[in-house]
């Protein structure tokens, strides 16, 4: 029976040495902080890795992970700056900075920094017209994280950023503004096609423009190239006259000139006469007719003053 005690006792007491080694050893996640509290107060934040605890004294009060944490804000209505309901909701990132903060600072810091960025929110965008919530996203944003991250640190939370998700105006002003775009677009469409247009005819103009000038300046050197011609012409055909007139002069004072002249305007005369004579019923003869002679003496009489007026 004392055999069957002690060996009753001594299982008890390896049961109760297992047990306080169970709860004496601990492991602790990487990106995690565990709060232990000894005798109701805080003790310490445990890191990762395997720690040690007192059983029945210390107790893991509180576990936070360290990891960035993203938080979606409930979707809520704002007033903007010209009186317009605006229906805003966004995101949240945030990490715990200091575990002790984490969880003394705050009965649930998720919900305060959650309220926080609601109020923050509204007080931002209350300062801002419909039309430039819509632009300045990145200054809300910004706002937001810098109200809240000011206010976090007694938290023991670090705000990282904020993220709009959503700007829904009412139907009325969706339609309205949707009707704004349509105009916009519309107008800018009218703009372009009259700008085609005029710059279409302005081609049209220069294209006209220059095909006159240039029409201009062919008829311009045409002109001036038969004035040249017709100049040309002109002096060879004086230059022409000129070497006759020459020429005759010589052949006239050469010897046997003068009979050759004679005889040169006895044939036209003749020649006339033969000309006059087809074209009319009229002949014109000399006193002498029956003498040939008396023709050339005729034409002579008649080249002679001629030669004397010369």
């Amino acid at each position: 029976m004392l055999l069957e005690g002690t060996a009753i006792v001594m299982l008890v007491v390896l049961a109760l040495v297992i047990t306080f080694i169970i709860k004496a050893v601990t492991i602790v996640p990487q990106q995690h902080a565990w709060v232990v509290e000894r005798l109701g107060k805080f003790h310490a934040a445990l890191g990762p890795g395997l720690k040690i605890v007192i059983p029945f004294v210390d107790r893991i009060a509180y576990k936070h992970s360290l990891k960035e944490i993203p938080l979606d804000t409930p979707s809520q209505v704002c007033i903007t700056k010209d009186n317009t309901q605006l229906a805003v909701d966004g995101v949240l990132f945030f990490q715990v900075t200091d575990p002790q903060r984490a969880s003394y600072g705050s009965s649930n810091y998720i919900v305060a920094i959650t309220q926080l960025a609601q109020t923050t929110l509204r007080s931002v965008i209350g300062k801002l017209e419909l039309d430039k919530t819509f632009e300045e996203r990145e200054f809300i944003n910004h706002s937001v994280v810098s109200s809240i991250d000011e206010a976090a640190m007694n938290w023991g939370v670090k705000v990282l950023r904020y993220e709009i998700k959503d700007l829904t105006p009412p139907a009325e002003i969706l339609r309205s503004m949707q009707a704004q775009i349509t105009a916009e677009r519309e107008k800018r469409a009218v703009i372009a096609t009259s700008e085609g247009r005029r710059q279409e005819q302005i081609n049209v103009a220069e294209g006209a423009r220059e095909a006159a000038i240039a029409k201009s300046e062919g008829e311009k050197q045409a002109e001036i190239n038969n004035a040249q011609g017709q100049a040309a012409a002109i002096l060879s055909i004086a230059e022409a006259n000129a070497k006759a007139i020459r020429q005759v002069a010589e052949a006239i004072e050469a010897p046997g000139g003068l009979d050759a002249v004679n005889l040169k305007v006895a044939e036209q005369y003749i020649a006339a006469f033969g000309n006059l004579a087809l074209k009319s019923n009229t002949l014109i003869l000399p006193a002498n007719a029956a003498d040939v002679a008396g023709m050339i003496a005729t034409a002579m009489s008649v080249i002679r003053p001629s030669a004397k007026q010369d």
